[in-house]
């Protein structure tokens, strides 16, 4: 869905206030002024009314339902989509990395109430993100698993039972001869573990990709990177992680390999591993030619078949 529009010069407010609204329903800019949003019922209603908005401020606007021909292809106008969302959900990890810092030097009830408060104030603005993450971005994972390992702590603090309890962790053993399940739209965390699971966990492994939204997993069924999944974020460590660390592998190789994923899908830069960019690129360019999940993860293999050799004999 299209919204084409051109603004009065003057005033200047009006025209901030068409890209706010624009920013709040989730559209993005195909164009200066072309902005797109998903086409259906709901969206298409959103575009009417800001049409509405622009035609009675004295500007110029159509909406149309547009098929992309050439010039954008549906999966560059995807990753527009998930890119915003992104910067999101990255702005609300950087807040909660920094009340997570604060949390740690505050010792005064009155103190750590101004964090609650404050952490309660980023659980609403992901659940706002939600509305208008027309494709799940990945970011939200990062930024969700922070937000939770917050509310965690503050709990404990308080002496708290948790709302919304995690299931019981699992053992290694637990982990052999399920079927393991994780969203369409493969990246680099879940490419990573789909490689640990075949390679260290379970070589017949069955894996199975899913809407990531709203799934109810199946008896004998195990969630990776997925929100409220077994095995996901977990605070600021990414779903490889925290499936290495379950899985109960020490193993320096792997270690290295982690600290990769966690750069490359964290963005943080925290083990400055310098070997991330190139990573990154090849994921990114497997995920370009292959869009099918599984071609993804059997093309992603090798990569980090060859990179666990590589550690492997820079420890031996």
């Amino acid at each position: 869905m299209l919204l084409i529009h051109q603004l009065p010069s003057k005033p200047a407010y009006f025209r901030v206030k068409i890209w706010r609204r624009l920013q709040r329903i989730g559209a993005v800019a195909v164009k200066s002024t072309v902005y797109a949003l998903p086409a259906n019922a709901e969206t298409q209603e959103d575009f009417e009314w800001l049409l509405k908005e622009i035609v009675e401020g004295g500007g110029e606007a159509m909406v149309c339902e547009a098929r992309l021909i050439d010039g954008l292809s549906d999966a560059q106008a995807h990753a527009l989509f998930d890119t915003a969302r992104d910067e999101d959900y990255e702005a609300i990890a950087n807040e909660a990395r920094t009340l997570s810092a604060r949390l740690e030097a505050l010792a005064r009830v009155e103190e750590r109430a101004e964090i609650r408060a404050q952490t309660d104030r980023l659980r609403k603005r992901i659940a706002d993100i939600a509305t208008i993450d027309f494709f799940g971005a990945t970011g939200r994972l990062s930024a969700e698993g922070l937000i939770a390992d917050l509310e965690h702590r503050l709990e404990e603090d308080a002496d708290m039972v948790e709302e919304h309890p995690k299931a019981p962790p699992l053992k290694a053993a637990d982990l052999k001869g399920r079927i393991w399940v994780t969203r369409k739209g493969v990246h680099v965390d879940r490419i990573a573990c789909s490689w640990l699971i075949r390679r260290f966990i379970d070589p017949d492994a069955v894996i199975r990709f899913v809407p990531g939204k709203g799934y109810v997993p199946n008896p004998g069924e195990i969630r990776f990177d997925m929100f409220e999944g077994e095995i996901t974020h977990e605070g600021d460590h990414c779903s490889f992680e925290v499936l290495l660390a379950g899985a109960g592998i020490a193993d320096s190789a792997l270690q290295a390999i982690a600290e990769i994923v966690h750069d490359i899908d964290l963005k943080d830069a925290k083990f400055g591993r310098e070997e991330a960019s190139g990573i990154a690129s090849l994921i990114a360019g497997i995920c370009a030619a292959n869009p099918q999940d599984e071609q993804r993860i059997v093309q992603g293999g090798p990569v980090f078949d060859n990179l666990y050799q590589y550690f492997r004999a820079k420890r031996g």
